[in-house]
This record gives structure tokens, sequence and C-alpha cells, in this order.
């Protein structure tokens, strides 16, 4: 019995709770444990239907009268940088991204700590301890890397590894078809460098790099201000009732 628990995923739904993106409404989650051998391959099937990944958890909205949460992910090999887009790569020219085994560091907790504090001091991880974040990080049942971003250094070309203080962080699950990125924070101190949407812009490269066809970026939110930078990464898919549809 237990191994078809972990070969045939159960499905559950959460019960109704404030939406943390649009004030007024509730969310509902249906969600599974991301557990066993076949993790990987459940995990790969349920983001391409529009689930996203959470420690062993994968889960999707599923409220009754809203669906503003839409799936994005962008066209690897059709991508093209807008000129604001060239210049924060030009402009991050001096950062280098360390692909690392997902292993949480005190200076992680302390950038991400930070990065709550000041940009979700009221959502829904804005009590994480370092306990939590250590969850976070390690809770994975896929294959999962930590990208830190630090200022290069003499032996950057060399050895692929920046130095000095941390300056930002990815979360990224390495799938068959793309790289999934679950979470990203960075240094607030560093707010002129646009450090999201400079990830994702390096995410794009990493992943055409290694032939992988898109970047997951999880839900774009109608009508929420701060999920419109998801947009601007084109061409992208949104996942519909009929499958993913390109969006120019």
């Amino acid at each position: 019995m237990t191994k078809h628990a972990l070969d045939a995923p159960q499905f559950f739904l959460t019960a109704p709770a404030p939406c943390p993106y649009l004030p007024g409404r509730e969310e509902r989650k249906v969600f599974t444990h991301l557990v066993g051998n076949k993790a990987p391959q459940i995990n790969d099937m349920l983001t391409q239907g529009g689930f996203r990944r959470s420690q062993n958890i994968a889960y999707r909205p599923a409220c009754e009268r809203c669906r503003a949460c839409v799936s994005v992910r962008v066209l690897v090999d059709q991508f093209t940088a807008t000129r604001s887009q060239r210049r924060i790569v030009r402009r991050n020219a001096d950062l280098i991204g360390e692909e690392l085994p997902p292993v949480p560091s005190r200076e992680q907790f302390s950038v991400f700590r930070r990065y709550l504090d000041d940009r979700h001091p009221e959502g829904g991880m804005a009590d994480m301890t370092a306990l939590d974040y250590s969850m976070m990080v390690e809770d994975s049942h896929v294959e999962t890397r930590v990208i830190e971003y630090r200022l290069r250094g003499p032996d950057s070309r060399l050895n692929g590894r920046g130095q000095g203080p941390l300056i930002a962080v990815s979360l990224t699950d390495v799938m068959g078809d793309g790289l999934s990125m679950v979470y990203s924070f960075y240094d607030v101190g560093e707010e002129a460098r646009s450090l999201g949407s400079y990830m994702i812009l390096d995410h794009v490269e990493r992943a055409k790099r290694l032939g992988l066809p898109y970047v997951y970026l999880g839900y774009w939110v109608r009508g929420s201000q701060k999920m419109e930078y998801k947009t601007r990464f084109r061409p992208q898919e949104h996942l519909a009732m009929t499958g993913w549809e390109r969006v120019d």
C-alpha cells in the first residue's frame, strides 16, 4: 500500500482562506505530496499542468469563483531581451551565479529575512524562522539547486565562483523540459540592479545552455500589480483551459 501511495499521488483540497494577492477574495488550493522515487517525474508532469512546488508539496489554485492565477513559462529559444532588459544584464555584468546543492546557510537566511521584512512584511512567509528556511531549501525529493549571486572575482572565469557578500539567491528545480524558479530573493540594498528581473534573464541563459525549452515563473495574477513583471519576458506561454497558449 505504501508503494502505491508513493507512485500514485493522492490529492487534497485546502479550506478557504484570504487571498494574499487580491483583497476581498478567498483562495483554495489542491495539493499532493512529492515523495518517493517517482517524485521528479510527478513534479515534471504536475508543473506542466500548472502546479508549483513548495518543499515536498505540489499545489495549484482551486478557487471557486476566481481564475486570476495563470501559470507562466518563458519560451527560451525564442526569447529576445528588450532594450531595458539588456540594460539590466549590463548593469549586473559584475555578478556571477554559482550553482550549489540545496544546502541552506546563515548568510542566505540573513538576506532572505531582510528581503521578507522589506518586501513582504505581511505575507504568508513573514514569520518564517531559520528552521523554516532550512526546510524550504532542503526538503525536496526532486533535482533542486541553489544559485548564489556574488561579485565576480579574479578567479571567477576559472572556478565559476564569485566573491564578497551574497547579493541574490534563487532556489531552482531542474526539470526534464525546463528550469522552475521555485523562489528567489535578494539584498534589498541593491534595488537599483533590478535583481528579480536579472535572475529570470540569467535563468533563460542557463536553460538555453542546457538545451531546455522553458523557464517556469509560477503564477501571474491578473489584477495584482506586484505580479505584472512576469508578463515582460516574451514570448511566453500561459496555461489555459485548452492547454498552453503563446503570448507575444
